[in-house]
């Protein structure tokens, strides 16, 4: 039987690639940016508390998390009506 190989990881290098400027935060950040953006420009309220309520959150464990949320009390009746946060998605370009 071959040898078994071992990897020491390198947590701190992987760290510094999610944080940089041209990490994987960065790229996150930026493709949340956009979703809001569109789902903003999208209108579905007469009243445009939904569209002025929905913002970014962000949660951090050792990897960054972002979030577009509603703050509107109504958001789920519009998202499940409308697919708002869906078509956003979509419209930049995430999956």
């Amino acid at each position: 039987m071959g040898r078994l190989a071992q990897i020491k990881i390198n947590h701190g290098g992987i760290q510094s690639l999610l944080d940089g400027a041209q990490g994987v935060d960065s790229l996150i950040r930026s493709k949340a940016s956009a979703v809001l953006a569109h789902a903003q420009a999208d209108p579905h309220d007469d009243t445009g508390d939904y569209e002025s309520g929905l913002h970014l959150e962000e949660d951090h464990t050792d990897r960054l998390v972002v979030r577009v949320v509603s703050g509107d009390w109504k958001g789920h009746i519009l998202e499940a009506k409308y697919g708002i946060l869906a078509r956003a998605l979509d419209a930049a370009g995430g999956s």
